[in-house]
């Protein structure tokens, strides 16, 4: 029977063995990360009754590019850290695959893809985008200094979901807002999640996190995070003139996926841990199917 590494390990050897450290470095074989990151975009465009394909497919493209351009930033900023984790050892720059010289290098071609995405864009949605540029190239420092760096992950992560409106309507309004702090609170849970399988590690090298900060009080705060996430759906459904009944579905169906999770977490169990966090791109789909079809009925 195939295992989860059997199947990633395929899609590598699929590539010019040349080619696969740099997959690697940008995380193309898991590609959980690209989910969490481009389904906010997606929220946003969803939110704002946008059916169109074109943006959807740009943002994918585009979050693919990110997404590895901020791995390739947080390995070189993390490269010391990632010696010292027994799950991190082995990745291309700790392990010497990759140089550094040679992951900027294909950091900022990662960045052009990026930038060419971006220009497909309107001026307002070029604007904010680069907003988002400094949070992504600070949080891999975050840890080092606060017990919160999931928060601003979810700041970065999330970012899309004010990009997906203004990419419709040209410029922001408070209904995207709301969105953007509900993916905040997401990320704060299903991050939170995932900082548990390495809290060992991170509390032996001084790593700071959500994690090691609840401790045993974690399932309470991933609730409380939750809670919020879908309260801030509702408001921004509400306000984007989203139908009830699309509203309805998008919260039950999320809240339990959410009730789902908090259920089965078990925080001293690594794989279980895992599992989480990877199904949290099943909750964002209970939340964009929603008002994807609401947008196609109206």
């Amino acid at each position: 029977m195939l295992t989860r590494s059997d199947i990633r390990f395929d899609l590598l050897s699929l590539l010019p063995g040349s080619w696969r450290p740099y997959a690697s470095l940008a995380r193309l074989d898991r590609p959980i990360g690209t989910w969490l990151l481009l389904l906010p975009c997606w929220w946003g465009l969803a939110l704002a009754g946008n059916l169109d394909p074109f943006p959807y497919l740009m943002f994918a493209i585009g979050a693919l590019a990110m997404r590895g351009a901020g791995c390739t930033i947080n390995d070189l900023a993390d490269v010391e850290f990632d010696r010292q984790v027994a799950r991190t050892a082995q990745r291309p720059l700790p392990s010497g695959a990759v140089t550094k010289r040679q992951a900027l290098v294909f950091l900022a071609a990662q960045m052009l893809v990026g930038l060419a995405v971006l220009l497909t864009f309107n001026t307002a949605t070029i604007f904010w985008a680069l907003g988002s540029v400094a949070i992504i190239i600070a949080y891999p420092f975050m840890k080092r200094v606060t017990n919160w760096p999931q928060f601003v992950l979810g700041l970065a992560f999330n970012w899309g979901a004010l990009l997906g409106w203004t990419a419709t309507f040209g410029t922001l309004h408070w209904p995207a807002v709301a969105l953007y702090a509900a993916g905040i609170l997401w990320t704060l849970g299903y991050d939170t999640i995932y900082a548990h399988q390495d809290k060992d590690d991170d509390e032996r090298i001084g790593v700071k996190s959500t994690a090691l900060h609840f401790g045993t009080k974690t399932k309470s705060w991933i609730g409380g995070f939750y809670s919020g996430t879908l309260v801030l759906i509702g408001l921004a459904c509400w306000g984007a003139g989203v139908p009830h009944w699309a509203t309805a579905l998008a919260i039950l169906g999320t809240g339990g996926h959410f009730l789902w999770q908090l259920a089965w977490l078990d925080i001293d169990n690594p794989d279980k841990c895992l599992a989480l966090f990877r199904a949290n791109r099943f909750a964002g789909g209970l939340v964009l199917l929603p008002l994807l079809l609401a947008g196609a009925i109206a």
